[in-house]
């Protein structure tokens, strides 16, 4: 089957044409929809960067700040923008811009070096750290803490980052050999990101065995590190670039015909390492082969046509479109197409799904309240549907989504497409699985 997906390094630069100002984009844009102000609208974004191109406003300007920050960088507009504005390249650049010269008190600098640094490129700090939490959790230390309402006497991130903290499972638990074997057999090199294995090993399990359930050999290359996708939406695009560079090592050797990941904000990131690598002449052509490799684990599964016996699940599911898979990526058909395959599933569209939920990275930290507002009408949509499952292809927007239920006390499951399919798999003939056990094994 043929992929749907357009990746932003495919796209040609002459496809970047000017902004001619047509409005289009103002439909689509959360928080012109929410604060009906052209200065938080693409086209009224657009007029500032192009004012800090040109000089006419200096990166430091308060005003600059507070429209650029505001954005959720979900990238509506690009999908609805006539003439192909690569309005996120615009962004990110911006970003970078207002970092270099933006005043930080010395706890916030401290905060930004641990967080970008260290915490997100280091497993081994990201391990500990999740550790201490699922401890938190367990000794029941965080029902004392939301119970007490402590949390109202530190600062407001604080109180944010703690509400969407899910119950964090056990650490992911598998093992894959580093390399394939190049033996000629369909085979994919996973994609770990640095979150998805602590908050959501479940997911990884599940996106490992439906691979091996259709006769994928999984590959692991232990060298691996964050995308960098926060770092560049947060301006830190030096970082960014570093860790880009470091993964396209880690891959580059691997021996997969395609790279696999699950999380459509690392899938959107890995595709567009050929544009911004683009005029590095060490990297250039290494990091364009590596963006044409990359599959979101609904698009790879799609194109595979899979196969096997599915048990049924007697569900009402809705979707909701992850930005970075639907605007950055162009997948809308993959993950419905893998869902009605699905045995007993009653799929329902959800009004609205390709609206961005508020998570956005790290925005619903930055900026709880608008977050908050834009993900009341994506909660709104999913009780309109009935379901009592809603499926997302992205962390982000799998915390967002619980916090959101959570908070209202909705009994609505939030997974990811693939768990479901895992669950139908394991429901069907076990005599199906057997007979791709040893499709990991013949990997190494």
């Amino acid at each position: 089957m043929k992929t749907e997906a357009v990746t932003g390094e495919a796209r040609s630069e002459a496809d970047n044409l000017d902004c001619i100002h047509c409005g289009l984009c103002l439909a689509v844009c959360p928080t012109y929809l929410q604060l009906a102000n052209e200065a938080d609208s693409p086209r009224g974004r657009i007029y500032l960067m192009d004012a800090l191109k040109e000089g006419r406003v200096e990166p430091s300007s308060g005003n600059l700040h507070k429209h650029v920050l505001l954005c959720l960088e979900c990238r509506a507009c690009e999908t609805a923008c006539p003439s192909g504005v690569r309005f996120s390249i615009m962004m990110n650049a911006a970003r970078a811009a207002i970092l270099e010269r933006r005043r930080f008190s010395t706890i916030e600098r401290a905060v930004r070096r641990f967080v970008f640094d260290r915490a997100m490129s280091s497993r081994v700090v990201l391990r500990l750290g999740f550790a201490a939490l699922r401890i938190y959790q367990l000794c029941g230390l965080q029902r004392l803490v939301r119970g007490s309402g402590i949390l109202k006497l530190f600062p407001a991130t604080l109180g944010t980052m703690e509400s969407l903290l899910p119950v964090i499972p056990n650490r992911a638990s598998y093992s894959l050999p580093v390399r394939g074997t190049g033996n000629g057999r369909l085979s994919v090199a996973f994609f770990e990101g640095c979150i998805m294995p602590e908050l959501f090993g479940p997911t990884h399990e599940a996106t490992i065995r439906v691979l091996e359930r259709n006769g994928v050999a999984i590959c692991l290359p232990s060298r691996q590190t964050c995308c960098g996708a926060l770092h560049i939406h947060e301006g830190e695009m030096g970082k960014a670039l570093d860790l880009a560079r470091r993964n396209i090592d880690a891959f580059e050797d691997d021996g997969a015909d395609f790279i696999v990941t699950n999380a459509a904000g690392c899938g959107a990131m890995l595709k567009e390492y050929g544009q911004l690598l683009k005029d590095d002449p060490v990297y250039a052509g290494r990091a364009s082969a590596f963006s044409h490799r990359v599959k979101d684990i609904s698009e790879f599964l799609d194109m595979l046509e899979i196969g096997g016996e599915m048990g049924r699940l007697e569900l009402k599911v809705t979707y909701d479109d992850p930005c970075h898979l639907l605007h950055a990526q162009g997948i809308r058909s993959a993950p419905r197409n893998l869902l009605r395959r699905i045995p007993g599933i009653e799929f329902v569209e959800m009004s609205d799904s390709d609206r961005c939920c508020g998570s956005a990275g790290i925005y619903n930290i930055m900026q709880p309240g608008l977050a908050n507002q834009i993900l009341a009408e994506k909660i709104a949509n999913i009780v309109r549907t009935g379901a009592s499952v809603v499926a997302t292809g992205n962390p982000g927007c799998l915390l967002q989504i619980e916090a959101g239920l959570r908070a209202r006390k909705l009994a609505i499951r939030v997974v990811h497409p693939v768990e479901l399919l895992d669950e139908a798999y394991r429901r069907g003939s076990r005599s199906d699985a057997s007979s791709h056990s040893s499709q990991q094994r013949r990997c190494e």
